[in-house]
C-alpha cells in the first residue's frame, strides 16, 4: 500500500467512536421517552402527525406538463354559437379563469349543466370544478331519480305509422270517432278504467281507442283488452314516443331539459304533469277525443267539436271560474292547443297540484278570450262535470230514505238529460263503494258492456 493510500483511510479507532456517540445518543433518546408520562409520550405522537399530515397537505402537485400550461377549453360565441343557441344557451360571456383545474382519469369530469350542449360529444380530459357545479349536481342526481317512474321512450320511428294504420281501419271496420286515452304508471288498468272503456264503445261502438301506455302495450295489458278486443271493438295500446309526439312544439325542448336534469319535477307525480302534456300534444299531432280513464261515457259526442268544459262557474256572474281537462274534443294543430302546450313549457311547476292541467288550461282560456282566430266553445259543467270533486261521495251513497230515493232519482235524470260524461274524480273516490240503489250504480248498469263482472267489482 502506497503512503498516500494509507494517509487517505481513515483509523478504525476513530469510526468506532463515532459509532459508540451515536449509540449512546440512541439510548438518551429513547430513556427520555421512556421516563415521559404516558399522556406527554403520546402527545408527542400527534404531534410528529400532524407535522406530516402537514406537509402532505400543503405540498401540491398538480400532474399538468410542463409545455404547454393547461388552457380552458374556448367557449367563446364564434365558435359555439350556433350550437348553444340551438339548445337555447347563451354563450357571450367567456369561462372565468379563476378556477382550479384536476384530472382523474378514472372518474368522469364534473360537467357544469350549462356547458352540456358544448361538451356533449367531446372527451375533455381537464374540466373546471367550482363550488356550484357540485351543488347542482347533486340536484341533478335527485331529479333524475323521478325520471325512473317515466316509461322510456319509444325507439321505433313506426309510432305515427301505427296510429295512422290504427285509425285507417279496414273494408269492414272504420274509425269514425278517435279516442286517447293516457297511462303514466307502472301498474296495468283496473276495473274502472275497465268500466270507462265499456262505457266509451257502449256510446260509440264505432271509435278507435289509442291508449297510450308502456304498462298496458304488454303481456298484462294485452290480456286486459281482450275480452274488449274478442267483442270486435278496436282499441290498441302503444307505448309513448315522446320524442315524435313533442316534435316541433314548445314541449320539445322542455322535455329536453327534464331529461337532462335540468327541470325540477316537483312533489307532485312526475306521471300525472306528463299526461298533462301528452294529452295535449297527442290531440294537437292527430286531432280527436281525449278522456280520463275514470270519465264514464253517457252519450255520443258526434255533434261536439273543439270543445272544452268548465268545471265550476261563478253564481252571481253565471260565468265559468274554471276549467278541467279531463275531456277534450279539438280539431287537429288546432291553436288554442298550442297555446296549452306552451303554456306548459313555460310554467312549469311540478310542486302545485293541478297548476300544469286544470289551472293552466284555465290561465290559457282566460288570457284568450274574446280574441280571433281561437275557434272553440267552453261548455258549462253539466256537460262533463255534472258532480264537484268535493261532493262526488253523493253519486256512491245509496238511498237513506224516501226524501233521498226522491233526490237521488231526480239527480239521476238531470245527469241524463244534461250530461254526456260523468267524472268519478277518482282521486277523491277510489276507494267509495258503490252502494245499490246509487246514481253511479244505475249509471254503470247503463253503460256497461260486461255487466255482472263491472257491477260486481268497482
Amino acid at each position: 500500500m502506497s503512503k498516500y493510500e494509507e494517509s487517505a483511510k481513515p483509523s478504525e479507532p476513530f469510526l468506532l467512536s463515532i459509532l459508540h456517540q451515536l449509540q449512546d445518543l440512541r439510548r438518551s433518546i429513547l430513556a427520555f421517552l421512556l421516563s415521559l408520562p404516558t399522556s406527554l409520550f403520546a402527545l408527542f405522537l400527534l404531534l410528529l402527525l400532524l407535522a406530516y399530515n402537514g406537509f402532505s397537505v400543503f405540498y401540491i402537485h398538480l400532474p399538468f406538463p410542463a409545455k404547454p400550461p393547461p388552457v380552458p377549453a374556448n367557449f367563446s360565441p364564434e365558435n359555439t354559437a350556433g350550437e348553444s343557441m340551438k339548445n337555447g344557451f347563451s354563450s357571450s360571456s367567456k369561462v372565468t379563469s379563476l378556477v382550479m383545474y384536476a384530472m382523474k382519469e378514472e372518474d368522469p369530469p364534473v360537467i357544469l349543466k350549462t356547458h352540456l350542449p358544448l361538451l356533449r360529444k367531446t372527451h375533455p380530459s381537464i374540466t373546471p370544478i367550482t363550488e356550484s357545479s357540485v351543488s347542482k349536481q347533486r340536484g341533478v342526481r335527485k331529479y333524475k331519480r323521478k325520471l325512473k317512474s317515466v316509461p322510456s321512450k319509444a325507439r321505433s320511428t313506426s309510432f305515427p305509422a301505427m296510429i295512422a294504420e290504427f285509425f285507417a281501419g279496414n273494408s269492414t271496420i272504420s274509425c269514425k270517432f278517435r279516442f286517447f286515452m293516457t297511462w303514466i304508471s307502472s301498474k296495468s288498468f283496473g276495473d274502472r278504467e275497465l268500466l270507462a272503456m265499456e262505457s266509451l264503445f257502449k256510446s260509440h261502438p264505432n271509435a278507435c281507442l289509442v291508449i297510450v301506455s308502456s304498462s298496458m302495450n304488454s303481456k298484462t295489458g294485452s290480456q286486459f283488452l281482450k275480452p274488449l278486443l274478442d267483442k270486435g271493438f278496436r282499441v290498441m295500446a302503444i307505448d309513448p314516443d315522446f320524442d315524435y309526439v313533442f316534435k316541433n312544439t314548445y314541449a320539445e325542448a322542455w322535455f329536453d331539459r327534464l331529461s337532462k336534469g335540468n327541470v325540477n319535477p316537483g312533489v307532485v307525480s312526475l306521471g300525472q304533469n306528463l299526461s298533462n302534456l301528452l294529452r295535449l300534444s297527442l290531440l294537437y299531432k292527430f286531432g280527436g277525443i281525449y278522456v280520463d280513464t275514470d270519465v264514464i261515457v253517457l252519450k255520443s259526442f258526434s255533434k261536439l267539436r273543439n270543445v272544452i268544459g268548465a268545471q265550476t262557474i261563478n253564481l252571481d256572474t253565471g260565468n265559468w271560474s274554471r276549467l278541467n281537462n279531463a275531456v277534450l274534443i279539438f280539431d287537429k294543430n288546432h291553436p288554442l292547443l298550442y297555446k296549452f302546450i306552451q303554456e306548459f313549457a313555460l310554467t312549469f311547476d311540478g310542486n302545485k297540484w293541478g297548476h300544469n292541467g286544470p289551472y293552466l288550461v284555465s290561465r290559457v282560456v282566460s288570457r284568450l278570450s274574446g280574441r280571433p282566430g281561437f275557434n272553440f266553445t267552453v261548455l258549462p259543467p253539466s256537460a262533463f262535470y255534472p258532480v264537484d270533486w268535493s261532493r262526488i261521495r253523493s253519486l256512491f251513497r245509496g238511498p237513506r230514505d224516501k226524501i233521498h230515493s226522491k233526490w237521488l232519482l231526480k239527480k239521476l235524470r238531470h245527469i241524463q238529460s244534461q250530461s254526456f260524461a260523468v267524472h268519478l274524480w277518482n282521486r277523491q273516490s277510489k276507494m267509495l263503494k258503490v252502494e245499490k240503489g246509487s246514481i253511479i250504480n244505475q249509471i254503470m248498469l247503463d253503460c256497461c258492456i260486461f255487466c255482472n263482472a263491472s257491477i260486481s267489482r268497482v
